[in-house]
């Protein structure tokens, strides 16, 4: 009976010590979890049941100079995680990834870093910025019945209208909407607005599935950027350039087209180019901006500023000669020839005629140290444009001022010095407005709440005096005339410009077959209304001199930009078809914009001249040349296809109602147009 009592006691002892030990390793727990981890579990409590989310703020827009928008953003979807609240990101990457289309295996290992969160940084994460709606579609039930803390949340996204028109000028954001080049980066402080801040309520259940959002801070819409881009301009130089790389076999090559009053970028067209809606996909050379990246040796487009040195500091009037006979000059075993071997040549015909000889001559009169002073005294070996992320400043030797007399001479000719488009636009830009560096630029203006800002011109310094300006323009109107550029001529303009030549540096050795050619100019030469560079890296087809391939592109570009702002004709036709200032001998053709294939032109009384005579249509389309025609009252007759190359009866001419005006068309708009009044 004892051993009983005794057993039955030991037993209860020892049950009694394990409920004691039980109740202390629970209140032991309650006091690590109430005392000591009270704040981690809040923290998480409040994690599951409530979150701050911050709103992405809609991008600002980006516009053309007439309000067009050229970017602007959209909504979209994306697809976000609370990474904190996943167990298994590799389960959960591989999940998504059967339903995310381009979800190979790097893209999974992408998303599991993605997913994966280490206490640091922010527990949510955009996985994908863009989602197509079939993938939004598979995404919902997945979410709802696997994955409770991805969401597919609404987004603004970036379109692009213009998809590669004026792609290297826009630029585009990445996959988080920030920009990355172009006016996308350089105005990105504006641009991108200010995020919103919500309060997320969530149940905590499973699923955590919300409860309640409230809004604790708007978010603010990005500013409008407004650009200086001619939208048909733009259009007209990109679609130029292509045809001028294709017709001539080049590698590519660069258009700009600047105001040279104010700096303001027309146009600026590159080849090769992409597609802004899906840039993922470009290579870094269709993405690279050439006319603010591409360093080139310019040629003898050079021999301007070496003859503005040489009118300044020499004094030097365009009659004195050089004796140019040789058609060679030395420098020890070096000998550098002339194209064409002259006879002696006056100063400016060492620059209309672009003779090596002579500029040498020139540079070797003024010295290293003068030559130097010009060069950066133009621009070159700086960047410029304040608003062009990424442009290069060129390539300048340090040693310019020392350089030695065959250095020199390379100089001289356009050689042993690089520089980019955008920089020989500015310098030769001083040039046509008087004598004032002007740094291009292509935002116009910011628009924040309403209140339009314009972008102020800003002047860099002055290059040289307005009345040497005045005598190099007269040079540079006689390279058009009678020199190297005679193809670049427009009847009823005066024009002036320059070409250039310049053979390539490969492998330390100059290429006797790939080129860079050149033409820059202004027109019209007095007064002029825009400044004009085509320049194309290595034509293999067609010629390989700046006259015979850069200066056509020229043309094509300056007869657009002279319709689309309207310039009236300010020269008598060599022809005697285009009327004098003093000899009016009928109706002024009418000044026409240029518009893209498949736009539809608002056609405006404005559009036709007086009463009964015809229109000037040359470049428009057959539809738009049409509506312009049957607005005047006159009846189109068309042959071939693609734009209108020439016209009968010629613009200006008096015509009656309902009568006929035969169009030509021609797919081509590369080559130059006829001249005005030598229609068949």
């Amino acid at each position: 009976m004892n051993d009983w009592r005794a057993t039955f006691a030991r037993r209860l002892s020892v049950l009694a010590g394990f409920f004691v030990a039980w109740i202390g390793v629970v209140e032991a727990r309650l006091v690590y979890l109430h005392v000591v981890q009270h704040s981690a579990l809040l923290e998480r409590a409040d994690e599951q049941q409530q979150s701050r989310q911050a709103i992405p703020a809609p991008r600002g827009e980006i516009t053309a100079r007439d309000g067009s928008p050229i970017a602007m953003s959209t909504p979209g979807f994306a697809l976000e995680a609370t990474r904190s609240l996943i167990p298994d990101p590799e389960a959960t990457a591989e999940r998504l990834c059967r339903v995310l289309h381009d979800c190979d295996a790097a893209a999974r290992q992408v998303l599991v870093r993605q997913l994966r969160w280490s206490g640091r940084g922010s527990r949510y994460v955009f996985l994908r910025r863009k989602l197509q709606d079939d993938e939004v579609a598979a995404l919902r039930p997945l979410i709802k019945d696997v994955e409770p803390n991805i969401r597919v949340v609404e987004v603004s996204q970036r379109s692009y209208p213009g998809g590669s028109g004026g792609a290297h000028l826009i630029g585009f954001t990445d996959i988080d909407n920030k920009g990355q080049t172009g006016i996308e980066l350089a105005m990105e402080s504006i641009l991108a607005g200010r995020p919103g801040l919500q309060l997320v309520i969530k149940s905590p259940l499973r699923g955590h599935s919300r409860l309640l959002t409230r809004l604790l801070r708007a978010p603010v819409t990005g500013a409008t950027v407004e650009t200086t881009i001619d939208r048909d301009l733009q259009y007209m130089a990109e679609r130029t350039l292509a045809e001028a790389v294709e017709e001539h076999d080049a590698d590519g090559g660069a258009v700009v087209v600047m105001d040279p009053q104010n700096g303001e970028i027309l146009a600026l067209a590159n080849f090769p180019t992409f597609d802004l809606n899906d840039y993922g996909i470009a290579t870094d050379e269709q993405k690279l901006n050439r006319a603010a990246q591409h360093i080139y040796e310019p040629g003898s487009t050079f021999k301007s500023f070496i003859a503005a040195a040489a009118l300044e500091v020499l004094h030097m009037p365009t009659s004195r000669m050089f004796d140019t006979s040789a058609g060679y000059i030395s420098f020890g075993p070096r000998r550098i020839h002339d194209m064409h071997r002259y006879q002696a040549l006056s100063f400016m015909d060492v620059i209309v005629k672009s003779s090596n000889v002579g500029a040498i001559k020139i540079g070797q009169a003024l010295g290293s140290d003068v030559v130097s002073r010009y060069v950066y005294r133009f621009g070159f070996g700086e960047a410029l444009a304040r608003d062009i992320p990424h442009q290069r400043s060129g390539l300048v030797d340090k040693r310019l001022p020392q350089f030695k007399p065959s250095e020199l001479a390379s100089v001289s000719m356009g050689y042993q010095i690089g520089v980019t488009p955008l920089q020989m636009v500015a310098a030769v830009g001083s040039i046509a407005n008087g004598g004032e560096l002007i740094a291009p630029h292509v935002v116009r203006a910011t628009i924040v709440d309403g209140v339009r800002t314009e972008a102020p011109r800003q002047v860099v310094r002055r290059t040289i005096p307005t009345e040497i300006a005045d005598d190099l323009t007269d040079i540079l109107e006689q390279v058009v005339e009678r020199g190297t550029a005679k193809s670049a001529r427009i009847p009823g303009y005066t024009l002036a410009g320059k070409t250039g030549t310049a053979e390539k540096l490969e492998n330390g050795r100059y290429s006797k077959v790939h080129n860079n050619v050149s033409f820059v100019g202004f027109v019209p030469s007095r007064h002029p209304r825009a400044v004009i560079l085509a320049v194309l890296d290595s034509p293999r087809k067609g010629g390989r001199t700046g006259g015979a391939v850069a200066a056509p592109i020229f043309r094509a570009v300056a007869e657009a930009t002279l319709r689309r702002l309207g310039v009236p004709p300010n020269a008598p036709d060599p022809h005697g078809l285009v009327a004098g200032a003093n000899e009016p001998t009928g109706p002024t053709p009418v000044s026409l914009p240029m518009f893209p294939r498949g736009q539809v032109m608002e056609v405006t009384p404005a559009m036709a001249l007086a009463d009964g005579t015809v229109p000037d249509v040359r470049g428009l389309s057959a539809r738009d040349a049409s509506r312009v025609l049957f607005a005047a009252g006159v009846q189109p007759r068309l042959s071939g296809s693609g734009v209108v190359s020439r016209q009968l009866p010629a613009p200006g001419t008096v015509i009656r109602p309902g009568q006929t005006c035969d169009l030509v068309l021609v797919r081509s708009v590369a080559q130059p147009y006829p001249e005005r009044g030598l229609e068949p």
